[in-house]
This record gives C-alpha cells, sequence and structure tokens, in this order.
C-alpha cells in the first residue's frame, strides 16, 4: 500500500517512534511527514516507507488542500490529527 497525501502514519523507527503524522509530500523513495508541533507543514521530516506504518484512515481536508496547492497550516495538521485519533475517522 502506498502512503497517500493526507494519511494517517505511526513512525516505527528513529526518535519519534510510536508518534502520529501526516503524510504532506513526497521526495524520491521517500515520504514528508508533519504534526503541526514538532514537525511543521514548513519543515517536515523526511521518513523512509519501511519506518512506518500506514493506517487506513486519510483527512480529506488536508488531501483536498495539498492536491490543490493551497495552503494548509500547523494548525490545519494539528486538528486533523486530533480528529483522526479521537475517532472522527475518515477513511478513503
Amino acid at each position: 500500500m502506498d502512503a497517500q497525501l493526507g494519511q494517517l502514519v505511526t513512525s516505527r523507527a528513529g526518535r519519534d517512534s510510536g508518534q502520529q503524522f501526516l503524510v504532506v509530500g513526497y521526495n524520491g523513495q521517500r515520504i514528508l511527514v508533519a504534526d503541526g508541533k514538532l514537525r511543521s507543514v514548513k519543515r517536515p521530516k523526511e521518513k523512509n516507507t519501511r519506518h512506518i506504518c500506514l493506517h487506513t484512515v486519510v483527512a480529506e481536508e488536508i488531501r483536498t488542500k495539498l492536491i490543490a496547492n493551497m495552503s494548509v497550516s500547523d494548525a490545519d495538521i494539528r486538528a486533523a490529527l486530533e480528529r483522526l485519533q479521537h475517532g472522527g475517522e475518515e477513511v478513503d
């Protein structure tokens, strides 16, 4: 399964192991993830796809904005993560 923009992922390796992020872009074979706190949208973390766990839920509002090249704020990312983590799941 390939990572989609706006998809919820959990880091499995590194200092941020166990931390949840949203996919905000791609850089070759790596994906770019942000959580809106430690990793902002302007400075996303590059993660190898082998070092993350992909979840089936996608933040549709984030995905739509990223596809349309619209601005996504850290507050948008934090709010979407909060919704996805606490039961307000959006499935693609």
